[in-house]
């Protein structure tokens, strides 16, 4: 196995609350690396009671402190200055992005690629006035007596205090993407990585330290299932943003639910790529490859059902074992891998009980199907592709999180649009077709929340709202939508003269 970065810090003992460094009450836990098995680092676990100092800090700042009040260009420069930060150690993020995830450098600078441009982005709309004028009214005035002449304002307000709570597959971009615009907006925020993840969010720590905020504005939790149960229930967290898990997710919102704090939710997806007759081969292969296996299948909306017209489909299925043949599994350092490994043992046995059942439920299997043979160490597991796969079926209708991709035949494009709406989730999706008028009115009727169109931008639009229908979440996240999550709209009517 190739190195990971030199000098990469990566044993932290104290948790970041309040602006300072405290010992946790729970001790320490060993940071596995995923492609080799191996205890490269330590992080501090936090506690219920780590977690209630945290929230009080949180609290306290946004009641009492300065930080609300503050001139919304000051906050932008501060944020400015986290970003210019995150620039400056990006090598240190990719660093932990590999030894803790056991990401390529690929995946790495992807995540990385698209986080700099909704920073950028988030500064910009931050600086925005959110004072909206209406038009003025002229009316019967309430009551009676004649008429009045008036007109109303709308503007943007902090929501408050912001509990974040963010997946193993993402732990840098979404601690980022979360805790960025509820700060420039003016809240306080306390941020909880997954235990698998510790070590980016204590990076992002290290950078919040150098600003100089009020205490208790950022503040950052390690811990499991308790820690994750308070910062969802707690009266005093006004707003809850998490990613995940639709299961998990759904207890995040009946936790919170008691309290009727604001909840925004982005969870998982089994997001369809519709392949059309009219299809460019070689791109619909280069899509449905990479938008099924990208970070070893461990993405929310990655395009895991590819519905393919059966005209083309045998030509389309051979050609992509052809080219999931091609892909090399292995050690995420060697720049010739694109595929690493699953985060843990438990994530491997999930993938194989799919194949398992896939099988049994008469699907075939076209590539892959196995742990990656030759390397004894780190949970591989092969690039997987079942053709037949029926759309009710476990594997057309379940989250994976792991790499397999299951074609689904189809023989008009309005069975197209059933199979690809006929699922409990709406996150992503796509078209590949010549016929961009045709893939357009089609991607009109497709119930999810993104759908790129033969690849899509060719590359992160920073205005682009991320987020889902159905049991993929609620509310959305990235650009100026995604900033006003944290936020709640203010209108003020006045009288004219």
């Amino acid at each position: 196995m190739n190195a990971p970065t030199p000098n990469l810090k990566s044993h932290y003992d104290k948790l970041f609350i309040d602006g300072a460094w405290v010992t946790p009450s729970a001790g320490q836990e060993d940071v596995l690396n995923p492609a080799t098995e191996e205890a490269v680092g330590s992080a501090p676990v936090g506690s219920p009671e780590d977690t209630a100092r945290a929230i009080a800090a949180a609290r306290r700042a946004f009641d009492d402190g300065p930080w609300r009040e503050e001139d919304r260009n000051v906050r932008a420069d501060r944020m400015q200055k986290l970003f210019d930060l995150v620039k400056a150690r990006r090598e240190e993020a990719v660093g932990l992005m590999q030894l803790e995830m056991g990401f390529t450098r690929l995946n790495c600078d992807m995540q990385l690629g698209l986080l700099f441009g909704q920073l950028e982005r988030t500064i910009e709309v931050a600086r925005k006035d959110p004072l909206k004028p209406l038009a003025p009214m002229i009316a019967d005035r309430l009551g009676g007596g004649g008429r009045a002449f008036g007109s109303a304002v709308v503007t943007r307000d902090p929501v408050g205090v912001v509990s974040a709570i963010t997946p193993y597959n993402s732990g840098f971009l979404l601690g980022l993407v979360k805790a960025f615009p509820a700060i420039a907006a003016g809240n306080s925020v306390v941020l909880k990585p997954s235990p698998f993840t510790p070590l980016q969010s204590m990076l992002i720590a290290e950078m919040m330290a150098e600003l100089d905020l009020p205490p208790g504005v950022f503040n950052v939790v390690t811990g499991g299932l308790e820690v994750g149960q308070m910062l969802s229930a707690d009266p005093a967290i006004d707003m809850v943003s998490f990613t995940g898990s639709d299961a998990v997710g759904a207890m995040v919102m009946a936790q919170a639910s008691p309290t009727l704090k604001k909840v925004q939710l982005e969870l998982g997806g089994k997001s369809p790529v519709i392949i059309r007759h009219d299809a460019d081969l070689e791109l619909a292969v280069a899509v449905a490859l990479f938008g099924s296996m990208f970070q070893a299948g461990q993405g929310c909306s990655l395009t895991t059902r590819i519905l393919v017209d059966n005209k083309i489909r045998p030509a389309f299925v051979e050609a992509l074992a052809g080219a999931a043949g091609q892909i090399k599994v292995g050690d995420p350092y060697d720049p010739a891998t694109f595929m690493g490994p699953l985060i843990r043992e438990a994530a491997r046995t999930r993938t194989e009980d799919f194949c398992r059942r896939a099988l049994e439920d008469g699907a075939r299997l076209v590539a892959g199907g196995s742990r990656t043979k030759g390397l004894d160490k780190g949970f591989y597991f092969d690039v997987t592709i079942f053709d037949g796969v029926s759309n009710d079926s476990h594997l057309g209708q379940r989250e994976v999180f792991g790499p397999i991709a299951a074609v689904i035949g189809f023989d008009t494009d309005a069975e197209a649009i059933k199979i690809a709406n006929a699922s409990d989730y709406g996150l992503g999706g796509g078209i590949i077709s010549q016929d961009k008028a045709t893939a357009f009115e089609m991607a009109l009727k497709m119930r999810t929340g993104q759908i790129a169109i033969n690849g899509g931008t060719g590359g992160f639009h920073p205005d682009m709202p991320f987020g889902g229908y159905k049991r993929s979440g609620l509310g959305r996240e990235w650009g100026e939508e995604g900033y006003n999550e944290f936020t709640e709209i203010k209108a003020i009517g006045f009288p004219a003269g």
